[in-house]
């Protein structure tokens, strides 16, 4: 049996039409995950944003939720702050006036494009008097000298004192400490196994009128990030994502990308698709190609009849 010309082109056009839809949907990269815009340096998957960034940070397709991903965890991010370049995560085994939990910690791979902002405060929970290194033995042995940030001391007795889950437990103030990882080893590492202390709480943006008030602290972490060494944001991505694209980066010939609605890719941005009356414009909506192109496989059917 063998297929004549009509039936021939009409196959032919099938495979086309289905390549086609499933091959502009796999490109497109999504400029928000739940209701967090996506600009660079992020990306929600290969070719979206800096691949420094997308190793560590990920939008989940189902959930639609944005993760920082380090070898201590995983850890919801909340907001990111483009004009600061700072994103702000949470730590659900973090210790606030909701609820105190055990901990083991959090860290930044010592690759990673991240540094903890200067606004975020790390308060240590619970440490060993005898046995945590934040707490130095004196030289005559009479006692211990700690090596906590001696002028924020009050946020330990207001933490210990006013925090209604922390101050249940009726812990001593003085297992208190408030961490500097910049003073107490490297910067992107805080260890509580190693520092003997159970948990910890962070906050950000902490100004005087709230320091008494640990209810309404900002929990959670802020991170600062850098474009590149000279922290230079990339001029062409700004044309991209003013275009409504996405800007990304290519391995391969190392280059910038601009993802455009529909999943095309140029070098520069998305203006021709809105400026241009060629045959490129109908790949504005991949929904609009698929529903055209529907209508023509309809029309192909009836004329086979």
């Amino acid at each position: 049996m063998s297929l004549n010309p009509s039936s021939s082109s009409f196959f032919l056009f099938l495979f086309f039409f289905f390549f086609l839809s499933s091959h502009v949907s796999s490109q497109a990269c999504q400029k928000t995950c739940g209701q967090i815009p996506i600009k660079y340096p992020l990306g929600t998957g290969s070719g979206c944003g800096d691949p420094r960034f997308t190793r560590y940070i990920t939008c989940d397709p189902d959930q639609q939720t944005l993760t920082l991903t380090t070898h201590t965890g995983c850890y919801p991010i909340t907001s990111v702050d483009y004009a600061k370049q700072v994103i702000y995560v949470t730590d659900p085994s973090m210790s606030t006036c909701a609820c105190t939990r055990p901990s083991h910690g959090f860290g930044l791979d010592w690759d990673a494009p991240f540094s903890f902002h200067d606004d975020t405060v790390f308060t240590l929970l619970d440490c060993s008097v005898d046995e945590s290194p934040v707490f130095t033995p004196l030289s005559n042995g009479t006692g211990r000298i700690s090596l906590c940030d001696r002028q924020s001391s009050s946020i330990c007795t207001f933490l210990y004192s006013n925090c209604r889950a922390i101050s249940l437990i009726n812990l001593q103030v003085s297992t208190c400490c408030v961490y500097v990882p910049l003073d107490l080893g490297p910067s992107f590492e805080m260890d509580l196994k190693k520092l003997r202390c159970s948990s910890y709480s962070g906050f950000y943006n902490l100004g005087p009128a709230q320091e008494s008030h640990p209810e309404n602290w900002n929990y959670g972490i802020a991170l600062k990030y850098k474009f590149n060494v000279f922290d230079e944001y990339p001029v062409v991505c700004g044309g991209c994502e003013r275009s409504n694209g996405a800007c990304g980066y290519n391995t391969q010939t190392s280059s910038f990308v601009c993802n455009c609605p529909g999943g095309i890719n140029t070098t520069s941005d998305c203006f021709f698709l809105y400026n241009s009356a060629s045959i490129l414009v109908p790949w504005l909506s991949r929904e609009w190609v698929v529903y055209t192109l529907s209508w023509v496989v309809v029309w192909m059917l009836m004329s086979l009849r």
